[in-house]
This record gives C-alpha cells, structure tokens and sequence, in this order.
C-alpha cells in the first residue's frame, strides 16, 4: 500500500486536490446541466440536438489541427517561461486559422449529407462554431498546467460547468431546443474571455522555435485524430442506434444511460491533466515512470472494484434518477460499468504514456481499428439486441484498446532513446 500512498501523496503536492474536486463538482455540474435539459425540452427534439453536437464534439478534438496536444507534450520539455511564451503564440495564432478552415470543411459537407432527422443539418452548421472557442479554452488550460498552476486550470474547469448550467437552465426554459444549443456554443466564449488574460501571455516577445518543425504538426495531427477517433468510439453507437433503429427516443435513452458510466472517466483524466507535464519531463527516468504505473494501476483496479460493485447495488436507483424507464436499461449500464474498468486500469495511463513518448500515432492506430471493428459488430448486435447490443461491443472495445496500449507502451518504451546528457 505504500506506493499507492506516495501515488497519492505526490498527486495532492501538484496540486492535485484541486483538480481532483473541480473535475467531481464539474462532472455534478454537466450531469446537473443534462438533466435539466431533458426535464425542459421534448425527447425528440433534444435528440436531434444531442446527435448534431455529438458530430461536433468528435471533430473539436482536432481543432488548431491539434496544435494544442504539441504545445503540451513539447512545452513541457521547455525549460524558459521565454520559450513557452512564444510557443503559445505560434500554436494560437496558426490553431485560429485552422479551426477556420475545419468549421468551412464541416458546411460544406453538411450539404451533401442526407440527415434522417429534420434540422440537423442546421443544429450541426451552428454548432460547428464552437471548435474555435474550444480551441482556444484548450489552449488556456494547457498554459495553467505548463506553469504548473493546477489551481488556475481547476478554477477555469469550474468556471465552465458552472457557466453551462446557468445558460442551459436559463436558454432551454425560455427557447427550448434551440436554446439549449445557443448555450452549447456560449458557454466556452465567456469561459474564454474570462481566463484569457490570466495567462499573462507577452504577445510582443515572440521568438521562432527550431522545435515547431514537420515532426511539431505531426505529432499534434496524430494525437488530435486519436482522440478524433477516441471521441468517435464513444459516440459511434449514437450515431448507429439513430442509423440503423430510425429512432430519435433511443438515441436519447442510450445518451442517458452512458452518462454516469463515462462520467467515472473523470478520475483518470483529473490524474492524468495533473501529471502529464511531471511524468513527461521525467519520461527518460525508468525508475519514475514504472514507480508512477505501479501506483496509478494499482489505485484504479481498487476504484474499479468499487465502482462495479456500487453499480450492481444500486444501478436502478441511479438510473431512475433520469427518468424511471430507464430502469428497464439496467443491464445496458451494468455492461457499460464493466468496460469503463478497461479506460481506468490500463488505457487512461498507457495512451498518454505513448503520447508522452511522442508515439501518438500508435493511440491514432488502436483507436482506429477499434472503431472500424465497432462499426462491423454493432451492424450485428444492434438491430438484434437493441441499446444493449452496442454496450456489449463498446465495453469490450474499451478492455481490448486498453491492453493493448499496454503491450505497445512497454515495447516502444524499452527501446526508447535515452535523453542526451547535457
């Protein structure tokens, strides 16, 4: 037990606490701010809503061309505030230009898509605009944790959520659907215009960097798409449910009862938003990185444990807090509760340790298997099984992209390069 003290222990000294309780009470809060949607707008309606922005959500990862995953993994191997400075520069202002060009990329595709609900393509041409404000709350957060300024990015988080419920609740009461959209795009704009001088970014003390080169973009296209690709898995059976079962109320069901489960992806990510800059600037330390694994698998296997067991015990009180027939689901979220196991132990380290390595690509490659094989299984079990079908071959996915991120950490990084002595 004691490495998975230090484990801890190390995790609060970054301020890890902060991170740790702002991500509890932001997940709280965007729970808080999705009931109150389906209590205000109609199932429907929300549904084609819900679909259009799970299009956008999947994209905004790819954002700046994902100039913001480089800033992080390359800044943190900076060592002059002077450095970091600039980098920032050169990822903000090339990242503008490029989400431009994704959101016109998205337009105009959007007019040679048939849509099977009415108004999607309008929900998903306004939407599409939240890639640039996205992008640049990113970049923020990302500068808060490469100042190792954890209580900042924890505020900032907060900030959001909390903006969110305000214009959700206050929107979607006064216009509905639309509403509810018009606050999806507000909420990172005002977050934006709060946090951006907080950085105390030196806009005139720009310098160019040898390190934004070929292998600068590449790195943060690859680690942009995986998650692309990540964002896709998760909401593929969305999109396939709506598909192939024509109906806009299961589309929403299934939303509902995916929630809780992906809201628990809220540990590894809090562990890793901390640590990613520490474990990065120390990735040639073998001793410290199999330390930090140790510590983090064995803390997430125990979370694991707990968490199935809550949810075996409870699933149908959690499920009728939504709405009580969801409860006839229960073994829809029994099955998701299993898989999530999968993201915990092993993929929600070892894909940002392969990030960390500069090897995004390997996550780009297990994320893109795994999604064409979601889409040839749910093809299968969906029209037969329903809901439950894409939760079976989601949670299975979520084991195997997990373990075998393992297998590929431990191979590319037993033959890493060691890093030059200085």
């Amino acid at each position: 037990m004691n490495i998975v003290q230090n484990f801890i222990q190390n995790f609060l000294n970054r301020a890890g606490s902060y991170v740790l309780l702002t991500t509890v009470f932001s997940r709280i809060l965007s729970f808080t701010a999705s009931w109150i949607a389906l209590q205000l707008i109609d199932n429907k309606e929300l549904g084609v809503v819900i679909f259009a922005f799970n299009i956008v959500s999947f994209i905004s990862p790819i954002g700046g061309f994902g100039l913001h995953q480089s800033l992080i993994r390359y800044g943190a191997l900076l060592k002059s505030d002077t450095e970091k400075n600039s980098l920032f520069i050169y990822v903000f202002k090339k990242g503008l230009l490029a989400s431009l060009i994704i959101i016109l990329l998205i337009i105009i595709t959007s007019f040679f898509i048939d849509f099977s609900f009415s108004y999607t393509r309008y929900y998903l041409i306004f939407l599409s605009f939240i890639i640039i404000p996205s992008y640049l709350f990113e970049l923020i957060k990302i500068q808060f944790r490469l100042n190792y300024d954890n209580k900042s990015f924890s505020f900032s988080e907060l900030t959001y959520t909390i903006i969110l419920v305000v214009c959700v609740t206050l929107l979607s009461y006064f216009f509905k659907e639309k509403g509810y959209a018009i606050a999806l795009l507000l909420t990172p704009i005002l977050t934006c215009l709060f946090f951006i001088k907080k950085i105390k970014i030196d806009y005139n003390a720009y310098s160019k960097l040898e390190i934004t080169d070929f292998y600068f973009w590449k790195y943060g296209f690859f680690a942009s798409l995986s998650n692309v690709v990540t964002q896709l898995l998760f909401v593929i059976d969305l999109f396939l449910i709506g598909y192939l079962l024509n109906d806009a109320n299961m589309v929403t069901n299934y939303k509902y009862i995916t929630l809780i489960p992906f809201s628990i992806l809220f540990l590894p990510r809090a562990f890793n938003a901390t640590d990613f800059v520490a474990y990065t600037e120390n990735i040639h330390n073998k001793k410290y990185i199999n330390n930090y694994i140790k510590g983090y698998m064995t803390l997430f296997s125990f979370v694991s444990f707990f968490a199935i067991l809550f949810s075996f015990l409870f699933s149908h009180h959690l499920l009728k807090l939504f709405d009580p027939k969801f409860i006839k689901y229960n073994d829809s979220f029994h099955i998701l509760m299993i898989g999530i196991c999968g993201i915990l132990i092993f993929r929600g380290i070892f894909g940002n340790l392969l990030s960390s390595i500069g090897k995004a690509q390997i996550n780009y490659y297990i994320t893109s298997i795994a999604l064409l094989l979601n889409i040839v299984s749910n093809n299968y079990f969906i029209p037969i099984y329903g809901i439950k079908g894409a939760a079976i071959t989601t949670s299975i996915l979520m084991w195997l992209t997990g373990i075998v991120s393992f297998i590929w950490f431990k191979i590319l990084y037993k033959n890493l390069t060691p890093k030059p002595s200085s």
